[in-house]
């Protein structure tokens, strides 16, 4: 078990009254032995004095010196760390679904790649989690709106459709419109928010995308982004060849200006694991939580294994 802290560690004084008890023990001990060295006839005490078991007769008070010890420890209320599921949070998770994502530089293609790991996202998200989906090529559109229903968002990542430009600044003021709308209607105030974007490419119509990060910003919601493609990535259109590679420093100079993170990820299996370690900062929350029962449970064990073997050994309680 891995302890963090204590909750009242001015408990902890109550070992100097272990210690003294220790201390006291180990001097009646030495006491007794020199009492029984004084009696010149050895041969008599051996009759008068029936033979004490060895060290075995010290086996108790050991065991409530740990007893005590546990229960010390317990009392000073130590803590660790837990990750608990999140309650209360809206999640808008937006996907570029410009033309440049058939490109198969990840393979089968960047489109079905980020489809089924956004799909595993939604699926292994926490059931507290509100969660809407957001499409954007040219125009951003509002698939889904907050919920904590699943199935309305995994048919829509299925049924997303490719479009021709990219408007990135329209998909992060589209986002943060849902959150706030849907904030409005949420009874004790909005939940905390975060925007997910994942997209391939550079903006080339549409608002500012780094003056939207900035109101993301203002609004205290953050956008991580997902930079998934490689830099060879090449698409046919109108019978040529085009090259769409990844725009990874606007994507990362997005997620800076907004207080998010940026995540880079050039292949199907990255862009998985980039989507799983978002779903864990994003569907949990770490807390101290209080870890002093087991403290109090062994604690209590010891002391009662203590008396048992007391009155085993010398048929009296220390």
């Amino acid at each position: 078990m891995l302890i963090d802290g204590f909750a009242s560690p001015v408990w902890f004084a109550l070992f100097a009254a272990v210690a003294a008890v220790v201390v006291g023990y180990l001097l009646v001990q030495r006491r007794r032995k020199r009492h029984v060295l004084r009696f010149a006839n050895l041969e008599l005490l051996d009759r008068v004095a029936p033979t004490r078991p060895g060290w075995p007769r010290h086996v108790p008070a050991a065991l409530f010196t740990v007893a005590f010890v546990l229960l010390t420890i317990g009392l000073a209320g130590p803590t660790a760390e837990a990750k608990i599921p999140r309650n209360r949070a809206t999640v808008m998770l937006t996907v570029d679904v410009s033309l440049s994502m058939v490109a198969t530089d990840i393979q089968p293609s960047r489109i079905k790649a980020a489809q089924a790991s956004a799909k595993s996202f939604v699926e292994h998200m926490t059931p507290g989690i509100n969660l809407g989906l957001l499409t954007y090529g040219g125009a951003a559109t509002i698939e889904v709106s907050p919920t904590t229903e699943r199935r309305p968002v995994m048919t829509a990542i299925d049924g997303m459709k490719l479009q021709p430009s990219t408007a990135t600044g329209d998909a992060i003021a589209a986002a943060l419109q849902a959150i706030q709308s849907f904030g409005n209607v949420i009874p004790g105030g909005p939940p905390p928010a975060v925007i997910v974007l994942m997209s391939d490419g550079k903006q080339t119509v549409g608002r500012d995308e780094f003056e939207m990060a900035q109101e993301a910003a203002k609004q205290k919601i953050p956008v991580n982004t997902i930079s998934f493609g490689t830099a060879d990535g090449t698409i046919e259109l109108d019978g040529k060849e085009v090259p769409v590679p990844v725009d990874d420093d606007s994507l990362h100079k997005l997620a800076d200006i907004s207080g998010g993170q940026f995540f880079k990820a050039d292949t199907s299996e990255k862009l998985q694991q980039v989507y799983n370690n978002l779903g864990e900062e994003i569907g949990y929350e770490t807390t101290e939580r209080d870890v002093s029962k087991p403290f109090f449970a062994l604690g209590s064990l010891v002391a009662i294994t203590a008396a048992g073997a007391a009155l085993l050994i010398s048929q009296r309680l220390p």
